[in-house]
């Protein structure tokens, strides 16, 4: 049985615009989750780092990450202590039995339960190890927010949306986000926002869209886009829900912040389980522009999915 999504369905508004959305976290709020070796985000994670960890692990060159990653490492000891334990500066991941030295990067494993990661970590540069260890032990992905530059770093990323981290590594808030439609309001904060988040308060965002494509992992060199459907019929019951949930682990101190992107894929009839869910996304994607359907590849499927987002939203509760 699937898990519930973690999707906070609030956060789907009509009219639609491409905006920075972020909202304060409540005090004690968890911004991390395990990931546990039997999921398939698990199985995607592994497969990046066996064959194209060049693509998901990349920093600018002379970039110290290790107060980044000691700060994610230590928040996961907070949110979820099962996954990860933080004994000096060794990191441990109970459910693969693995530990690595954060400075180091020296692996052990005197209890090893998953054969296929321990030697997919043995097989990264060492200073990627315990990069390696948190993407497979946590279910986000994760970058470095640089508030003085505006740039984002460093970058460990298995699971991206149809971009290249390689292409947005080391580059400034307004050339990672100049692809995205309709993006006017949110280059105009940009230097606003990646001040913001490197300092004490905690935040959150939620991205979402939908897609006939089940797969985690959308690096657009590694997965061909899904084509709709032609029949009206089969586009809704191919239909997913893909979201982001996206939290800042702030680094004040560093003027830095980790940028966690949490990506959950369900099919769209499984989701919905309420009238005014189905009714909040008709209304959002009534009410895209063609340049933002054009970006989602949404412009072919739109009248199919509004149908049936209607009829769900007219069903009785």
């Amino acid at each position: 049985m699937i898990a519930p999504m973690s999707f906070d369905f609030s956060q789907v508004t009509a009219p639609f615009r491409m905006q920075p959305g972020l909202r304060r976290l409540a005090p004690g709020a968890a911004q991390l989750s395990p990931l546990p070796p039997g999921s398939p985000a698990f199985a995607e994670k592994l497969a990046v780092l066996q064959r194209h960890a060049e693509q998901a692990l990349i920093a600018r060159d002379g970039f110290d990450a290790q107060p980044a990653l000691l700060a994610l490492a230590r928040q996961a000891c907070v949110d979820c202590p099962g996954a990860i334990r933080l004994d000096g500066a060794e990191l441990h991941s109970p459910a693969l039995g693995l530990h690595v030295q954060l400075d180091r990067g020296e692996l052990h494993g005197e209890a090893i339960h998953h054969a296929d990661a321990a030697a997919t970590l043995q097989g990264l540069p060492p200073p990627w190890r315990a990069a390696g260890l948190l993407s497979l032990a946590l279910h986000a992905d994760f970058a470095v927010v640089d508030g003085t530059r505006g740039t984002l770093p460093w970058m460990a990323v298995c699971l991206p949306s149809h971009w290249d981290p390689v292409e947005k590594v080391g580059r400034h808030f307004t050339e990672v986000h100049a692809p995205v439609a309709d993006n006017a309001t949110l280059l105009a904060a940009g230097a606003h926002l990646m001040g913001l988040v490197c300092e004490t308060q905690r935040w959150e965002r939620f991205v979402w869209t939908l897609t006939p494509n089940p797969a985690y992992d959308h690096h657009p060199r590694r997965r061909v886009p899904t084509a709709w459907p032609a029949e009206a019929r089969a586009v809704a019951a191919c239909a997913h829900l893909r979201t982001e949930r996206q939290t800042f682990i702030p680094l004040p101190e560093h003027r830095q912040a980790v940028f966690t992107i949490h990506v959950e894929v369900q099919p769209l009839a499984q989701v919905l389980t309420r009238a005014d869910e189905a009714q909040r996304l008709h209304d959002a994607l009534a009410s895209m522009s063609d340049a933002v359907l054009a970006y989602r590849g949404l412009t072919a499927a739109r009248p199919a999915l509004l149908h049936w987002l209607a009829a769900r939203a007219a069903q009785p509760a």
